[in-house]
């Protein structure tokens, strides 16, 4: 099993845990910072679920209906993380500005704090291990998820500091105060998410150190006289390079062949933890004027 679909099946466990603890508490005690925390935990669970799902699939070989795989499932994977994201925090303020106007208490304050504390360690310990996972895979579902539960270990943080100010003070509306902070965080950590995975779905190029190493290698290669049409996506695991090289009209197809296969090697190196698709064109001349007028 691949180490993000494992990392998907302990999100998911963890968010389970979570939500079981945080909707009792926050049932019990009218918190609308746990009841908020809860309700997050829910869509954890079913952003995990999903993601378990986008990381099955996104692995599956190329086929003719889909020639270069599924990685883009990641994309849209993320963005609609984003999305949910984004809606539990609009929920999460509008239930802090309710009990605002309500001025309602919160109750059992030291099993919720208890409660949260233990949410506090899970989600740490998950983050840390979805960040790891993320950069060992470079996998945009777990880096998504760990950014999710990032955000949750923020707002669990300032849910215990509300329920221990509202304990030593008796001051409730602070709980709604912070419950609005957290929501306006949640929504801003969103808009990373979304922007990420739509960049994707727009065939962003890749990220530009990458782009400036592919150069290096085809400017450094003595046989290449010049080279065009340098195109550059990624999705997910997938990056894909196309160019055009320009090879001395003399060279023959088995020398410039050969030459396309040791660049290829060496654009594959640059990472060996993606997959890399290069399509190479050799040309006995600079045809990029040419291409141009015909575009």
């Amino acid at each position: 099993m691949r180490l993000e679909k494992k990392a998907t099946i302990v999100s998911s466990t963890t968010a389970v845990l979570l939500v079981i603890m945080k909707v009792f508490i926050g049932v019990m005690s009218g918190s609308v910072a746990v009841l908020a925390s809860a309700i997050d935990s829910v869509l954890d669970l079913a952003v995990s679920i999903f993601n378990y799902f986008a990381v099955h699939n996104s692995e599956k070989a190329p086929d003719d209906r889909f020639n270069f795989g599924r990685g883009k499932i990641e994309a849209i994977a993320s963005v609609l993380e984003g999305v949910i994201i984004t809606l539990s925090g609009i929920y999460i303020f509008y239930s802090a500005v309710m009990k605002l106007l309500k001025g309602s208490e919160t109750q059992y304050l030291e099993a919720s704090i208890i409660v949260m504390v233990i949410s506090v360690i899970m989600t740490g310990a998950l983050v840390m291990f979805l960040n790891y996972v993320a950069k060992e895979t470079n996998s945009m579902v777990i880096k998504a998820d760990a950014l999710h539960y990032k955000t949750d270990l923020y707002s669990n943080g300032a849910v215990i500091l509300a329920l221990v100010v509202i304990q030593f003070t008796n001051f409730h509306m602070i709980d709604a105060i912070l419950g609005i902070l957290i929501a306006i965080y949640i929504i801003y950590s969103a808009y990373e998410l979304i922007q990420e995975g739509t960049l994707v779905l727009m065939d962003v190029a890749m990220d530009e150190e990458f782009v400036k190493q592919v150069k290096e290698i085809i400017e450094t290669n003595m046989d290449v006289v010049s080279y065009h049409q340098l195109h550059t996506r990624s999705a997910g695991q997938d990056l894909f390079v196309s160019v055009h090289l320009v090879f001395n009209i003399s060279i023959s197809l088995f020398d410039a062949h050969r030459i396309c296969d040791k660049i290829e090697d060496d654009i594959t190196d640059i990472d060996s933890k993606y997959q890399w698709h290069i399509i190479i064109h050799p040309d006995p001349y600079d045809d990029s004027e040419i291409n141009e007028m015909e575009e």
